[in-house]
């Protein structure tokens, strides 16, 4: 009856029954009856005991339902038909029996056995005569071909399955008998037949257990189910300058397109969509940006295996173009002139600056200020660190090198044209002023003379030195009345860069 993987309790059972269904065509005592009893409800217990495991098993496999239903559901569909072919062959089983017992007498109540344990003619007539025997032994042959057609083929090799119905080998002097009348003939007993029902029902319980344990097995061993294959290149940096090498790395991923793996960066999870992750980087603020990628499988056995990318870098820059008019680099002489310089794809912290006539500092990343000392020209040449200990040219730019144009002397707010005489009377310094200069330049007045004339008389002419009127030219300044003509001549200033410049004259009239 068995042919397949059994516990030791199992197939002391098995010999038992053989044993005691030999002993019974010997016409042998009660007693062996009463054993045919014990063994067929102690199978009934262990049919109790697999049905239990394989309701747990499905309670179990809810789970896998509820969070991948596309992989679990095909798998579950099929233990579903599993147990379906050992359920209507375990009732049709059940019927059988049924109707023994009942022409066979029913049960004792005084025994609580079957009344006609020993009756051996009703499992004659039922299963032979009426050829129900035979059509059971189709049925137990198709329900096992079926149960191992639920599995793929290479997983059929590690199934031993219990039902069988094959023919009997005769023993010494015995005829060849098939299955049916070997199980169901002439002088076999009630409690004989009912032991073999019950043996069949208890096989059909423990295929099914095979079967769906198997099946459901094939979830955890797919937990990762690599379908989706995608080819990748990976660069350091997208952006190579001439004469930098451009390398990448290219190779082959896979990714479940059903599962959903913990991702997550810095802590917080990632969507996820056909099996793979999406990290949207923060880019509101300037700057080099790291971040590392935290992958969590379960594995078959219901750990989790953790992976973690190599920690990635990306920079956030503003948006920037570069306009170099030929003409209009300049660097003025004695005054911090600031310069900005940024490559793109390099950050600001990686380049050195530096000048060829003058000096150059930084004063922040990008910013930079340079003096300069001598009318001519300097170059501005950047370089940047490509590669750790490796630095290499990016580019220069040539600037002009300028005095800082001439400024313009003014008294009382005017450098030439008419003003009120009480304007004139009131201010006592000449100023040397840089009008629509973008640098902060200061000249300071070192000497000038002022030329004052009334009406019908002659130059008043007072040599000073400073910016400041002094006592004398404040004394003749008090007598300015309208008509007055006052000229300052001879001007001169120094400015930022230590050079003497001689100014155009202020020429009043004061009204």
């Amino acid at each position: 009856m068995a042919g397949g993987k059994q516990t030791p309790r199992q197939r002391m059972i098995n010999i038992l029954y053989l044993v005691l269904l030999g002993l019974i065509a010997l016409n042998v005592p009660e007693s062996l009856l009463d054993a045919f009893k014990k063994i067929g409800d102690s199978m009934s217990t262990s049919t109790k005991n697999v049905q239990n495991g394989i309701n747990s098993s499905y309670k179990a496999f809810d789970q896998h339902l509820k969070d991948e239903p596309v992989k679990a559901k095909p798998i579950y569909e099929k233990a579903q038909k599993a147990t379906a072919l050992a359920t209507k062959l375990y009732n049709d089983v059940e019927a059988l029996k049924e109707q023994l017992v009942k022409q066979s007498g029913g049960i004792s109540e005084q025994t609580g056995d079957y009344a006609g344990r020993d009756n051996m003619e009703e499992s004659e007539r039922i299963m032979i005569k009426d050829g129900k025997g035979v059509i059971l032994r189709k049925e137990i042959l198709d329900t096992r071909e079926q149960l191992l057609n639920l599995l793929d083929p290479k997983d059929r090799s590690g199934v031993n399955l219990s039902l069988d119905a094959s023919d009997p080998i005769p023993g010494r002097g015995q005829a060849e008998k098939p299955w049916e009348e070997a199980y169901f003939g002439a002088n076999i007993p009630v409690a004989a037949v009912m032991t073999t029902f019950i043996k069949i029902q208890s096989d059909a319980k423990n295929d099914e257990a095979a079967i769906t344990k198997k099946l459901m097995s094939k979830f955890d061993q797919a937990l990762v189910n690599l379908d989706q294959f995608n080819a990748v290149a990976v660069a350091p940096t997208s952006y190579v300058i001439v004469g930098q090498p451009y390398t990448a790395q290219v190779f082959l991923t896979a990714s479940d397109s059903h599962s959903k793996p913990d991702i997550t960066v810095g802590g917080s999870s990632l969507p996820i969509e056909n099996g793979q992750g999406k990290y949207v980087g923060n880019t509101s603020s300037e700057g080099i940006k790291t971040w590392t990628g935290v992958i969590r499988v379960k594995q078959t056995d219901g750990t989790v295996k953790t992976y973690t990318t190599p920690t990635q870098t990306y920079q956030v820059a503003k948006p920037s173009a570069v306009v170099s008019p030929d003409k209009m680099n300049v660097l003025y002489i004695g005054v911090e002139n600031p310069l900005s310089v940024s490559a793109p794809g390099i950050s600001r912290e990686q380049l050195k600056v530096s000048i060829s006539s003058g000096s150059i500092s930084s004063v922040s990343p990008g910013h930079y200020v340079a003096k300069v000392s001598s009318i001519g020209e300097a170059k501005v040449s950047i370089s940047g660190e490509l590669e750790k200990g490796k630095t290499q040219a990016l580019g220069s730019t040539t600037f002009r090198i300028k005095r800082i144009p001439d400024p313009i002397a003014r008294f009382a707010g005017k450098s030439s044209g008419s003003t009120p005489a009480v304007n004139i009377r009131s201010q006592d310094r000449v100023f040397a002023i840089l009008d629509n200069f973008e640098f902060d330049a200061k000249f300071t007045v070192t000497r000038f003379t002022l030329f004052i004339q009334k009406p019908r008389q002659d130059f008043i002419i007072i040599k000073g030195t400073g910016n400041e009127l002094n006592a004398q030219m404040k004394a003749a300044m008090a007598s300015v009345t309208p008509g007055t003509k006052v000229l300052f001549d001879d001007i001169t200033a120094v400015g930022p860069d230590g050079g003497v410049r001689g100014l155009q004259p202020i020429i009043l009239t004061a009204n």
